[in-house]
């Protein structure tokens, strides 16, 4: 198997790295990691994720194999969603970034704060449309 080049347009990794960068499975990954479970969990747990959303980043772990959907015969229909090995190996880095992001808000907020008081930052809202 060839080493991965992500700065390389056309490899494979870049869209691995896309999926596991996504906010919305950053956030779910999170979730899982406390165990199983259904749909509707998921969407009361994440707050502005919508349905069309959450059904489309679950597909899309789900193809990764980082997520797997189990279907239970009952009626109604019960499906729970739980991490695969391979999706449990992302816990300890995104608890990390998601350390570091609480960790540093602050700093960012104010530089953010700071750069948006720059002629620069005010420049270009003006010229931004609406």
């Amino acid at each position: 198997m060839l080493p991965g080049n992500p700065y390389s347009a056309d490899c494979p990794t870049r869209r691995i790295l896309d999926r596991i960068g996504d906010r919305w499975t950053v956030l779910i990954i999170g979730i899982l990691g406390g165990g199983d479970a259904r749909f509707s969990e998921l969407r009361r747990s994440i707050e502005g994720i919508s349905q069309k959303m959450l059904t489309q980043t679950l597909r899309g772990l789900e193809r990764d194999g980082l997520v797997t959907r189990t279907v239970f015969p009952e009626v109604p229909v019960r499906v729970e969603y739980s991490l695969t090995d391979a999706g449990r190996t992302l816990l300890e880095p995104l608890s990390m970034l998601r350390s570091w992001a609480i960790e540093h808000l602050g700093e960012v907020i104010a530089s953010q704060d700071a750069y948006d008081h720059t002629p620069v930052a005010r420049e270009l809202a003006i010229s931004k449309p609406r």
